[in-house]
């Protein structure tokens, strides 16, 4: 984190990886940059290497396993799966970086299902993931992939019965997926819980940067105190940060670190546009592309800045007879589940989201994405674009761009290394609709006033500032 690190610290960084002594590997050369390049067994993305590990029986998983893989239509494993699944059966610690949608999941979850079959015991593994609604998407695969040994999973994210979930905790189930505060809070308030994790055997982090967030940092030191030393971690990204490379360098034992390619990549099979506009018409193009969505595309995300954005555009497109669902933080957890089940089921072929959505979340049926609000950093565009065009398949994005956004869509652009196609579209018949599209967002104003929304958004940003305060979070934040 450039901010915490240019700040002397009285605290010593928790080391994420475990002490235990392992095998000595043949290393591949280390990138210069590693200052420990002893510790650190590194792999760049070789398309050709491991090539002939053609299927998943190769990597050394069961036959359960390699079953499941066959019935749930995972014929060939991805890049990351040859790397990792190996090494991780080996019981080293490991840290993927892969592109969205290369099968990280199922990169982490079959060896450490494997490994549950041969001793099963709960809690076997933890897996943190910065979302509520990723969490529950990695509780559902983990299902999948386990449905043969009647896996017991459990999720444990916040806006749920907590009552609930110490009970459950208690009864030790065999894999815990969660969200870091909530999880937090629960071992602190129930005793009983921090001795379910005394024996676990895997830590995963998904969404790895996401997680290791300043943000998470007091949640992490609690959880960690509460894991035994000799545990696996697994770390897995779409992109690197500095808190990664950090993480590799002050590692005391042996890690792989498979990285499929260096800074920033979208996949090939995206088509990348943007449109021009003036911020007063962003409104008129995001109607206009969505009720002329070619046929081919089944569903669409639309991406947004902030919750206020989100929530006004659902009224103005439910205004327009515009089907959408919207999901952001200041929904209940039931409300949001509601929609992304409505989303995903094909209900509803367009889903508002802030950036909550932005990570890791599978729905083979986006074939668009719409950045109606550009993101302030790079990797927050990666991980949106990556909602589409995923495994192998198509997928369409399409950024609106301010006379404000230039710059950011330059430095996209530089980051990515490559260049947004114009799209066209004629502003005359753009324009047909400006009658309509105004009155419905004048109407949709004047609901956002009447359901009080603005007020219960500024009651949320004073406790998140409290609590940023208490954490001790707040000057990091502002420098």
């Amino acid at each position: 984190m450039e901010d915490s690190e240019s700040q002397p610290s009285s605290e010593k960084p928790f080391r994420l990886f475990s002490t235990k002594p392992k095998p000595l590997h043949k290393t591949l050369p280390p990138p210069a940059r590693l200052s420990n390049p002893a510790s650190i067994d590194t792999d760049r993305g070789d398309p050709d290497a491991g090539a002939g590990l053609v299927s998943f029986s190769d990597l050394g998983l069961s036959q359960w396993a390699v079953g499941t893989c066959r019935e749930l239509g995972m014929r060939r494993p991805t890049p990351v799966q040859r790397r990792c699944i190996p090494r991780i059966l080996a019981g080293d610690d490991v840290l993927g970086i892969a592109q969205t949608g290369s099968g990280k999941t199922a990169t982490f979850a079959l060896p450490i299902l494997h490994r549950l079959a041969e001793d099963p015991y709960g809690v076997f593994a933890l897996v943190l993931t910065p979302t509520r609604e990723l969490a529950c998407q990695l509780a559902e695969q983990f299902r999948a992939l386990g449905s043969s040994l009647n896996v017991r999973c459990t999720l444990i994210v916040g806006g749920m019965d907590m009552i609930g979930q110490a009970r459950v905790l208690v009864q030790r189930p065999h894999i815990v997926v969660a969200t870091p505060g909530r999880i937090k809070v629960l071992l602190e308030e129930d005793p009983d819980i921090p001795a379910a994790f005394s024996k676990t055997k895997f830590l995963v982090l998904d969404e790895a940067d996401r997680v290791l967030d300043v943000g998470f940092e007091e949640e992490l030191r609690v959880i960690f105190q509460c894991l035994p030393k000799n545990r696996q971690t697994l770390l897995f990204s779409a992109t690197m940060t500095n808190e990664l490379q950090a993480l590799l360098e002050i590692s005391a034992n042996r890690s792989y670190f498979f990285e499929a390619y260096e800074g920033f990549k979208t996949v090939d099979s995206l088509k990348q546009q943007y449109i021009f506009t003036p911020k007063n018409l962003k409104d008129l193009y995001l109607f206009h592309v969505l009720s002329k969505m070619e046929e081919g595309i089944r569903s669409a995300i639309v991406f947004v800045s902030t919750c206020r954005t989100c929530h006004l555009l659902s009224l103005l497109l439910e205004e327009l007879d515009q089907a959408a669902v919207a999901l952001h933080s200041h929904k209940s957890q039931s409300l949001r589940l509601s929609a992304l089940n409505r989303f995903k089921s094909g209900q509803v072929p367009i889903l508002l989201a802030t950036d909550v959505a932005s990570r890791g979340l599978d729905i083979p049926t986006v074939d668009l994405v719409i950045n109606y609000d550009i993101p302030r950093y790079p990797r927050d565009y990666i991980h949106r674009v990556g909602r589409t065009a995923r495994a192998g398949r198509g997928g369409l994005s399409v950024s609106f761009v301010t006379q404000n956004d230039v710059d950011l869509i330059h430095e996209i652009e530089a980051v990515i290394g490559k260049q947004l196609d114009k799209s066209e579209y004629e502003e005359k018949v753009v324009l047909e609709d400006i009658t309509k599209v105004y009155k419905a967002r004048r109407v949709a104003n004047m609901k956002m006033i009447d359901d009080g929304f603005q007020e219960k958004a500024e009651a949320r940003k004073v406790q998140k500032l409290k609590t940023l305060a208490e954490k001790g979070l707040l000057n990091k934040r502002k420098r």
